[in-house]
């Protein structure tokens, strides 16, 4: 009868779960007495008991039982211990100072505490007075290593360069940590980019991602073919492990179904890899945006005269197409409280200022007027087809001529009706801001462009559709907003503003996309 009681107490309870203190037989007994659950603990967030039964996993509310037992943690002397893992780009600037920002935010002091025989793993001590209330334990190596981590159950919270990839999702959920392809296990916390990098007087300015892959596979490997002078060019990337060097992987090879070539040096960090290439006057890296040291940057270029620049408004729009969103992962289980509010902080307007001091890309919308657009308009005089173009692109002007364009944007993944990392990161900021009624007696306009593959009836239908599929989410995200106070209509103008060139993959993909006007 006993076994049934707690078999019925644990139906009523969460089967997810928390890394905690180490794990020490207990008892869980309801306030009455009428129910006893016994079993190895394997966390407590300060809310809740996590312990193995005979009936499972369960996760149970503190408030409803008294525990007794060697294992039984303290109610009062609580300390939220969370373990974060991963890339060294996020770990060693970023997240020290979002913490130290979160901590100041919320009048507590921060103590950071480094391990002399491992420099990749330092704790940062958060206290109320002089009482510790949390702890953030940091392993900094790269992104496999975070997620690694998690996988063993050594990590509340996983540090990534790129987006998890499929084995990762199916490892994760055996493992019962949840759907860690869900957009709710993820966020992006900051903006990154991946740049081409020369020595600062190498003569060529502007490769297109076509000539990059040829050059990352050996196809080309000598700077004559871009104008260069006739010299070997030398790779130089991040190591194999390094997330940056798989979003490169993702983003570049795997599309064009090429693989990389023998001849690259890898480097440990972004800091040698940027020496590296600042004092090789042949070479080529990869590295990114946040990091270029005395390096040259190379413009992106296709064969209709394009141009893009990486730079913090085209970072932040994703028209600059080799963006790079820093993750941050957690798995389907209950984070202390302190946790979970440090995870609400890193979307705040403060936390935006943090990270853009850090040196990275915030995510907060920016309003960029029309005249800051003049190169865009006149690329799209210049490469309208015939008179419905500029037909087309006269209606556009009229239509956002005394409007502003946030540098909040949205692009779907390749081949998918499914919003690509950033701009799911870009609905639930826009979301945040409609709820904290930042748009209120305003219109936001959502604005659909197309590329110019295809008939223009088709593609303006298209566009009309992703336009009006983007609205849907940010409705749906801001479930807390009054919509009765913002006008949010849908335009659409197919191929009329593009951003890249069509000719090639990654550029119809930068004009497919979805943009927010207000007034």
């Amino acid at each position: 009868m006993a076994h049934l009681r707690a078999a019925i107490f644990a139906a009523l309870f969460i089967a997810v779960g928390a890394l905690g203190a180490a794990a020490q037989d207990v008892t869980l007994r309801s306030r009455d007495g009428a129910i006893e659950i016994v079993g190895t603990l394997l966390g407590f967030d300060g809310e809740f008991y996590r312990v193995e039964t005979e009936f499972g996993e369960l996760t149970v509310d503190g408030s409803g039982v008294n525990c007794t037992g060697f294992g039984c943690p303290s109610l009062i002397d609580f300390v939220a211990e969370i373990s974060v893992s991963g890339s060294a780009t996020i770990g060693r600037v970023l997240m020290p100072a979002l913490i130290e920002g979160f901590a100041l935010r919320n009048n507590l002091t921060s103590e950071r505490l480094t391990e002399e025989e491992d420099p990749a793993r330092f704790t940062y001590v958060l206290r109320d007075g002089d009482k510790p209330v949390g702890r953030f334990h940091f392993h900094v190596s790269n992104t496999d290593e975070g997620f690694a981590d998690l996988l063993a159950d050594e990590a509340d919270i996983v540090m990534a360069m790129r987006e998890i990839r499929p084995e990762e999702v199916r490892q994760a959920r055996e493992a019962g940590l949840g759907d860690m392809a869900d957009a709710r296990r993820s966020r992006v916390i900051a903006l990154d980019a991946m740049v081409p990098l020369v020595e600062a007087g190498n003569p060529v300015v502007a490769l297109s991602i076509t000539d990059i892959v040829r050059v990352l596979t050996g196809r080309v490997d000598n700077w004559s073919a871009f104008g260069g002078p006739d010299a070997p060019i030398t790779v130089h990337l991040r190591g194999a492990q390094s997330g940056l060097s798989q979003a490169m992987e993702d983003r570049l090879l795997r599309p064009a179904r090429a693989e990389l070539g023998a001849s690259v040096v890898r480097h440990a960090s972004n800091r040698a890899l940027v020496a590296a290439v600042a004092n090789d006057p042949f070479g080529l890296g990869l590295g990114s945006f946040s990091d270029t040291g005395l390096t040259k940057t190379l413009v992106l270029t296709g064969p209709c005269g394009f141009q893009l620049r990486a730079a913090r408004r085209t970072i932040k729009t994703e028209d600059y197409p080799l963006t790079a969103p820093m993750f941050l992962y957690v798995p389907a289980r209950r984070l202390p409280a302190l946790g979970r509010d440090f995870l609400t902080y890193t979307r705040s307007t403060p936390a935006q200022i943090v990270i853009r001091r850090a040196g990275f890309v915030d995510q907060e919308p920016e309003a960029v007027p029309m005249d800051l657009q003049g190169d865009r308009f006149a690329n799209a005089v210049l490469v309208a087809r015939d008179a419905g173009g500029l037909e087309n692109l006269q209606a556009m002007t009229r239509a956002l001529l005394r409007k502003q364009r946030l540098s909040l944007s949205f692009r779907f993944e390749a081949g998918s009706a499914r919003l690509d990392a950033q701009s799911r990161s870009n609905v639930m900021q826009l979301a945040s801001a409609l709820e904290a009624g930042r748009f209120d007696g305003r219109s936001l306009h959502f604005v659909g462009f197309s590329d110019g593959a295809g008939p223009a009836e088709g593609n303006l239908t298209i566009a009309t559709r992703r336009a009006t599929a983007v609205r849907e989410a940010v409705e749906l995200a801001a479930d807390t907003a009054d919509l009765s106070r913002v006008t949010l209509s849908v335009m659409a103008f197919g191929e009329a503003m593009p951003m890249a060139c069509d000719d090639s993959a990654w550029g119809r993909q930068v004009n497919r996309r979805v943009e927010i006007w207000v007034d």
